[in-house]
Formats: structure tokens, C-alpha cells, sequence
């Protein structure tokens, strides 16, 4: 059986629990983070050298990286819905993903532990003031992709983009600070809410 290790309270985690539910698999899931002791790092670090959530092991087979965790169990279960085998569709799907993982993460992450996570070493208003403004102008991005698109991130249908962007678009909700009225940002996190996997690991109360 798929085992999935990290904490429920990651968003990368809760991203592998709902493609889990998208995909009706069975897996184990154990609860790894912050708090361990040192040689339970140590054990943790030998199946990932950065040493973060999360990470999967299928049989001898260990995979880090949640969108490359998507990408592999998408595929192992055949599931071109989420993961189409055309190689430009599914460069889109991909494109979307990496777009979430490489530059909106980065342009929530200083607002965010700032003010949800409250973190003592990310108090400088103008940091804050700068992530809170970059993470909105992400957000318009996304914004315009689903005027076009009326949808979804890649078009009508809902894919493996849709996961990742999906929890990120509950973070910039949950987020106490001032945001811009983006009617088809809130029409896309409405339309997801329908889903039972994203009500179960994406809008549930964690940021």
C-alpha cells in the first residue's frame, strides 16, 4: 500500500491527500514534522535529503517533491483527466503547476509566515506590505488565466493544476490581510468547493 509521510497541516501534504481522494486509492498516512527527534530526522533525511514533507513510498519505490508525487500518481493510475499523455496539454497542466510551486509560493511566503504564522523573524512592515502587494498581483494572474479560460486553470476541465493552485487559492483567502475582488478567483474557489477532496484537504479551516 502507497505510504504518504508529512504532516496534515502542510499544504504540499494536503495536496497528495487530495489527489488520494480525486484518485479513490488507498494509502497509509503517517504523520511526519517538525517536533521529531534528532534520529527520527535522521530516518526522515535518508529518504529525503532536504529533509521536508512530504514524501511517498510505493513499494521500494521513495518520491519527494509533491507536484512530482502528483505527476507520478496521476500517471500510475492512468489518469489523462488529470494528467493528459498529448504532450502540449499536458505542458499546460505542467506549466501551471510550476507557475504555483516556483513563483506564487514564493511571492506568498513572507506575507504569509508573517501574518498567519506569526513567525518572530518576519516582523518588517515593509517586507509584509511588499509580499501582501506580490501576492495579489499573482493572484490577478491567476485571475486572467480564468477569464480566459472560464474554468479551470487550463480550460473546462479540471486537472492535477487545479489541485495545486486550488490550495494555494485557500491560503490567499484564509489570509488576514486586505486583497482585491477577483470575480472569477472566487468563482474558481466556489467551483472546487464542489469537490469533496478539496472540502476534505483544501478549504477545512488550515491555511
Amino acid at each position: 500500500m502507497l505510504q504518504l509521510l508529512g504532516k496534515s497541516t502542510s499544504i504540499n501534504v494536503r495536496k497528495v491527500l487530495w489527489l488520494c481522494a480525486e484518485l479513490d486509492i488507498p494509502f497509509e498516512h503517517q504523520q511526519w514534522g517538525s517536533g521529531f527527534q534528532s534520529t527520527e530526522v535522521d530516518a526522515f533525511r535518508a529518504l529525503n535529503p532536504n529533509a521536508m514533507v512530504p514524501v511517498v513510498r510505493d513499494g521500494a519505490f521513495v518520491l519527494w517533491e509533491s507536484n512530482a508525487i502528483c505527476r507520478y500518481l496521476a500517471a500510475q493510475h492512468a489518469r489523462t483527466d488529470l494528467l493528459p499523455a498529448a504532450p502540449q496539454a499536458r505542458a499546460l497542466v505542467e506549466q501551471w503547476m510550476d507557475w504555483q510551486a516556483t513563483e506564487l509560493n514564493n511571492a506568498w511566503r513572507y506575507a504569509f509566515m508573517a501574518l498567519v504564522r506569526q513567525s518572530p523573524a518576519h516582523t518588517d512592515p515593509g517586507a509584509i506590505a511588499a509580499g501582501v502587494q506580490n501576492w495579489n498581483r499573482h493572484m490577478a494572474m491567476l485571475d486572467g488565466q480564468l477569464q480566459k479560460t472560464g474554468a479551470y486553470a487550463t480550460g473546462a476541465d479540471f486537472t492535477l493544476a487545479d489541485i495545486v493552485l486550488g490550495l494555494s487559492t485557500h491560503r490567499w483567502f484564509a489570509a488576514p490581510m486586505e486583497r482585491p475582488a477577483l470575480p472569477a478567483v472566487q468563482a474558481y474557489y466556489e467551483r472546487l468547493s464542489l469537490r469533496p477532496g478539496f472540502r476534505l484537504h483544501g478549504r477545512n479551516g488550515m491555511p
